[in-house]
C-alpha cells in the first residue's frame, strides 16, 4: 500500500501539462507499456512513439489485428477540435477524440508517460482529458542569416515541435528561397521548390501546417544588392524594397506564386514588413509626401493580399507598424492577422494586445526566444517575456502563438534555443500559468527523455551567466559581441572590471563536469550544443581574465626591468605563454562549433563563421610573437617599452 501511494503521488513530468488528470486503480508497480497498435494508426503518432521509446530502450510500436491492439482509437464527435481523451490501464491505451490531430496529441502524451523502474519501464493508470489553450503553436526559425537547416534537421525540428503539440512551422525567408525564375539572390544551398514542397508535405504528416513566412518590403538587402533587382531599392541597394516601383511588384509576384505552389494551400502566409523606417526617403518619397506614409504602407499589404489571397492563405505581418500608427488597421484587409512581436521582459503586454484588438483585427502573439547574438539563450529574459505574452494572449483570447527564434549574427544554434521553445509551446497549449519551476521539473524527462534535473538546472545556469557578462549599461550588450572582442579591447576590460569572472567561470565549468559525459537518450545534440554554449563562456571569462593578468605582468617587468633580471624574464614569458594558450581556446573550439553546426544546418555560412576562431588564433599567435620580440629587445639591451608599443602592431594590423 506504502508504494501504491508513493506512485500515486509521483509527479508526471509531462510537457504539456494536461488540462486534467485523474489517477486510476493500478498495480503496484503500474501497468504495463502498450506497444501495440492497428495498421491503420496514425503513422506520424508511431513515428514519434518509435522514435522516443527506442532511444530509451522501451522498444517499438508492432502492429497487430484491430481487435487485439493495446492501442486503440475511437472518435468522439463531442470532443473539441484538436481535444482528446487518454485512458491508460491493464496494459491498454484508449484514445478518443474529434479528429486526427487530438488523437495525435494524445499519443503525444502516451509517449511521455512511461517511467523507469525496479520493474522495468512501465506506465502510470491514469485518465487524461486535454485539449489546447490557444488554436495556433507555430514556431518562426530564422533561416536566412546564417544557419540554414539541412533538410534532415528541419524534419527533426518538425518532429519535435509536433511532439510538444505546436502545429504551425514558419521559415523566415528573405532571400534563401531559390526562386526557377530569380535564382540570383539566393545562397547556392538554399531552399529549393521541391525542397519546400517535401518540407509542407512533411510537416503535414505531422499534423503541422507549414506557414511561408516571406520578407517583402524590408529586411530585403540580399536581393536588392543583386544589380538587376537594384532599381527596386528604396535607397541604392538599400534595406527596403520601395512598393511604388514596376519590378517590386512584378519579382515579388514570381516569389509569392512560387512558394505558394511549393507549399500548397497553406492557412496563412507571413509577409514581413516590419522595420520599414526608410519609407519615403528615397523612390517612394513623392509618394509618401502626397499620400502619407501610413497610407503608402498600407497599399504594399493589400497588393500582397492580392496575390496571396487566391490560394485561401490568410495574409500575416508584423505589428510594429500598426503600433506606430494604429489607424493603418483601416486600410488593410480584414482578414490580415497581426503578429504582435514583442521580446523584452515587461511587466505587461496589454497595451500592444488591446491595439490591435481595437482595431477588430485578429492576432498572434509572439515571444521570443532570446538567442540572438548570444552564445547560449537569455533564459530570464526568454521565460519572463513567454510566460507574460502568451497569459495575456490566452487572456484576450488571441489566435495563437508565433514564437520566435533569431540568428541576426548568423551563428548561433537552432539546438541551443530548445529551453524557451518548448516552455513557449507548453505555455500556450495550457489553460492556466505555466511556472517556470514547473517547466523545469519536467522539462529534463519530457524532452532527454531522463529524470536528470541537472538538464535543467545547466540550462538556467547558462542563463546565469550570460546575465553575469552583461552587467546594466555594458559597452557590449551580447556575449557573441564580447566572445569576439579583442583580448585587449579597452571597453571590453571596462565591462569585465564590474564582472565577477571567477563567478562566471565556475558555473561554466560546473556546467561543463555535469554535460561533459551526458548522452541523454533523447536530443543529445542539444546537451552537446550547452557544453559547447559553457566552453565558450568559460573561454570568454579566461580572456578577459587573460587581458588584466597579462597587463599586470608587463606592468610588474617594467617596475623590475633594471633591477630583477629573472622576473622580467618570467613574467615576459608568461605574457607570451597566456598569448599561446589564447590561441588554443579558439582552435579547440572551432571543430566543436562546426560540428554543432553541421550536425542541424548546411554548410554555407559556417565557413565565415570559423575564420573567426582561425583570425582570433592568430592574432593571439600575433601578439605571442610580439611579447617574443620585446623579450629579445629586452635581453639585449635591459630595456622595455610601454605595453602600447608592443600591442599596438597587432592591434592596427589590417585583417
Amino acid at each position: 500500500m506504502a508504494l501504491l501511494l508513493a506512485i500515486a503521488a509521483t509527479a508526471l513530468h509531462l510537457l504539456p501539462q494536461p488540462a486534467r488528470i485523474e489517477r486510476l486503480p493500478c498495480g503496484s508497480i503500474g501497468s504495463p507499456v502498450p506497444k501495440t497498435a492497428a495498421a491503420d494508426f496514425d503513422p506520424a503518432a508511431r513515428t514519434e512513439l518509435d522514435e522516443r521509446w527506442n532511444a530509451q530502450g522501451i522498444g517499438s510500436v508492432r502492429t497487430v489485428a484491430p481487435g487485439v491492439a493495446a492501442i486503440s482509437v475511437r472518435t468522439d464527435p463531442s470532443l473539441a477540435p484538436q481535444a482528446y481523451r487518454l485512458t491508460v490501464a491493464s496494459g491498454r491505451a484508449s484514445i478518443e477524440s474529434a479528429d486526427a490531430a487530438g488523437a495525435f496529441y494524445a499519443a503525444m502524451t502516451l509517449a511521455q508517460l512511461p517511467a523507469r523502474s525496479a520493474a522495468g519501464w512501465t506506465i502510470p493508470c491514469v485518465r487524461i482529458e486535454d485539449g489546447p489553450a490557444l488554436r495556433w503553436r507555430i514556431l518562426s526559425d530564422d533561416v536566412s542569416r546564417g544557419p540554414l537547416p539541412t533538410m534532415r534537421y528541419f524534419e527533426e525540428r518538425i518532429r519535435t515541435i509536433a511532439a510538444f503539440k505546436m502545429n504551425g512551422y514558419s521559415p523566415y525567408m528573405e532571400h534563401v528561397f531559390v526562386s526557377p525564375t530569380d535564382p540570383l539572390p539566393a545562397p547556392l544551398d538554399g531552399i529549393t521548390p521541391a525542397q519546400l514542397h517535401a518540407l509542407a508535405a512533411y510537416a503535414a504528416r505531422f499534423h503541422v501546417a507549414l506557414i511561408p513566412e516571406q520578407q517583402s518590403f524590408a529586411h530585403m538587402h540580399n536581393t536588392l544588392r543583386v544589380e538587376r533587382y537594384a532599381s527596386a531599392a528604396e535607397l541604392p541597394h538599400g534595406f527596403l524594397l520601395a512598393p511604388n516601383v514596376s519590378i517590386s511588384q512584378e519579382y515579388l509576384g514570381r516569389i509569392v506564386a512560387q512558394e505558394l505552389a511549393a507549399v500548397g494551400r497553406p492557412p496563412f502566409f507571413h509577409i514581413g514588413s516590419d522595420e520599414t523606417s526608410t519609407l519615403g526617403l528615397g523612390q517612394t518619397q513623392a509618394d509618401v509626401a502626397a499620400n502619407g506614409r501610413s497610407q503608402v504602407y498600407a497599399q504594399h499589404i493589400v497588393a500582397m493580399n492580392r496575390l496571396i489571397e487566391p490560394s485561401g492563405a490568410r495574409l500575416m505581418l508584423w505589428d510594429d507598424g500598426i503600433e506606430n500608427d494604429p489607424g493603418i488597421m483601416k486600410l488593410i484587409p480584414d482578414t490580415s492577422v497581426i503578429v504582435n512581436w514583442h521580446y523584452a521582459a515587461e511587466a505587461s503586454f496589454e497595451r500592444y494586445i488591446q491595439t490591435i484588438a481595437r482595431g477588430g483585427l485578429e492576432q498572434m502573439v509572439a515571444p521570443g526566444a532570446s538567442n540572438w547574438n548570444e552564445i547560449f539563450p537569455d533564459i530570464d529574459t526568454a521565460l519572463v517575456n513567454e510566460r507574460r505574452f502568451i497569459d495575456e494572449g490566452k487572456a484576450a483570447r488571441v489566435l495563437g502563438l508565433f514564437q520566435t527564434v533569431w540568428h541576426d549574427d548568423g551563428e548561433t544554434l537552432y539546438e541551443a534555443t530548445w529551453y524557451p521553445v518548448i516552455y513557449a509551446a507548453a505555455a500556450a497549449w495550457q489553460h492556466g500559468d505555466l511556472q517556470p519551476a514547473q517547466f523545469a521539473d519536467d522539462f529534463p524527462s519530457a524532452f532527454f527523455g531522463v529524470d536528470d534535473p541537472r538538464y535543467s538546472a545547466d540550462a538556467q545556469a547558462l542563463g546565469t551567466v550570460l546575465r553575469t557578462f552583461e552587467p546594466p549599461d555594458p559597452t557590449y550588450g551580447q556575449t557573441d559581441a564580447l566572445f569576439w572582442a579583442d583580448v585587449f579591447d579597452q571597453p571590453a576590460a571596462a565591462q569585465a572590471a564590474k564582472v565577477d569572472l571567477r563567478a562566471a567561470r565556475l558555473t561554466a565549468e560546473h556546467v561543463e563536469e555535469d554535460l561533459y559525459s551526458a548522452r541523454p537518450p533523447l536530443h543529445a545534440n542539444a546537451a552537446s550544443v550547452m557544453l559547447l554554449a559553457a566552453r565558450r563562456y568559460d573561454a570568454l571569462g579566461r580572456k578577459l581574465q587573460i587581458d588584466s593578468e597579462v597587463r599586470a605582468m608587463y606592468a610588474d617587468a617594467l617596475a623590475h626591468a633594471a633591477t630583477d633580471r629573472d622576473r622580467t624574464l618570467r613574467d615576459l614569458f608568461w605574457s607570451r605563454y597566456w598569448m599561446w594558450e589564447l590561441r588554443d581556446a579558439y582552435e579547440d573550439l572551432a571543430p566543436l562549433y562546426a560540428r554543432a553546426w553541421q550536425d542541424e544546418s548546411r554548410d554555407g555560412h559556417l565557413a565565415s563563421n570559423l575564420e573567426r576562431y582561425h583570425l582570433a588564433a592568430q592574432k593571439a599567435i600575433d601578439y605571442a610573437d610580439a611579447f617574443y620580440r620585446v623579450t629579445r629587445q629586452y635581453v639585449n639591451s635591459n630595456s622595455l617599452p610601454p605595453l602600447s608599443d608592443v600591442l599596438s602592431p597587432v592591434t592596427s594590423a589590417p585583417r
